[in-house]
């Protein structure tokens, strides 16, 4: 592969796409506000004025946008991406999207000649800076391994989990995990912080022990410094958690502790805070 086309260079994509060209690709780019891209073009990389247009000429396509909407309308929308791509082409969706839409994805796609993966990650915006993501793929194994040389500029950990859908629903399993931890996290600081201890004493001495987990290490101390800018926003949280509820639902599955740290986030939402990073929850306790 030489040409990509990267659709979506916000926090996370913009440094995918930056190790990308680093690695030599031809780089083709489209974001809905064009100045979000200018430091990649400056790079480089081409301005497309549609997502359709990324597919031109290129071999492999990547998204990682807002929401399953945006993802819809840039593959199965009108002039979207399943109707330009040129046969052959690898659509590679790396946005934490529903498995019911990867899976409607991959069919239309099959259709058309095209190959498609659900490719969502996980390792925030530090992984995303050091191209350190953990990749969890699904789709056909032939397009996977078609397609590892370009997951191996973006992260260390990539793995095939199954078929169309199957990379969605571990990243689900990923946001339900994380969901109880940073919740955990947030109950221990505040705990501390309530009870008078010297919380930068009691965090050094519980990050080594049975308590450690990469949440605690990415975030702590975020948390005691009040830095709440997003790595990962809160309202895509949201998003995720609301996904991961209704898979469960359909399958008859009650997630209790997932539920509970949604309406926690919805309720900082219902404040504005949904722009903020979802270290942010150590506010619902003040």
């Amino acid at each position: 592969m030489k040409t990509i086309g990267f659709i979506g260079t916000g926090i996370m994509g913009s440094a995918m796409a930056g190790h990308l060209l680093e690695a030599g690709y031809n780089l083709r780019v489209y974001n809905r506000t064009k100045a979000k891209a200018q430091a990649l073009l400056e790079k480089g990389a081409i301005w497309c004025e549609t997502p359709a247009l990324c597919a031109k000429g290129a071999e492999a396509v990547i998204s990682i946008v807002g929401y399953p909407k945006d993802v819809e309308a840039i593959y199965l929308g009108e002039g979207g991406l399943i109707e330009k791509a040129a046969p052959g082409t690898y659509l590679i969706d790396m946005t934490t999207s529903s498995p019911a839409l990867a899976i409607k994805i991959y069919n239309a796609a099959k259709k058309a000649g095209l190959n498609a993966l659900d490719a969502p990650v996980t390792g925030g915006d530090i992984g995303a800076k050091n191209a350190a993501l953990t990749i969890m793929a699904g789709g056909d194994k032939e397009a996977f391994d078609a397609c590892k040389e370009l997951f191996s500029k973006l992260g260390r950990q990539i793995g095939y989990v199954g078929g169309p859908g199957a990379g969605q629903h571990a990243k689900m399993a990923n946001q339900i995990a994380i969901a109880g931890t940073i919740a955990g996290l947030s109950e221990a600081l505040a705990y501390v912080k309530r009870v008078g201890a010297d919380a930068e004493a009691v965090l050094s001495l519980i990050s080594s022990g049975s308590a450690a987990s990469r949440q605690m290490d990415t975030y702590a101390a975020r948390i005691l410094s009040g830095d709440f800018a997003a790595g990962f926003y809160i309202k895509h949280f949201c998003k995720d958690m609301g996904i991961a509820l209704t898979e469960a639902s359909q399958r008859g599955l009650l997630l209790e502790v997932l539920k509970k740290v949604n309406d926690m986030y919805a309720s900082l939402c219902d404040e504005g805070m949904e722009n903020l990073g979802t270290q942010a929850l150590i506010q619902y306790y003040d």
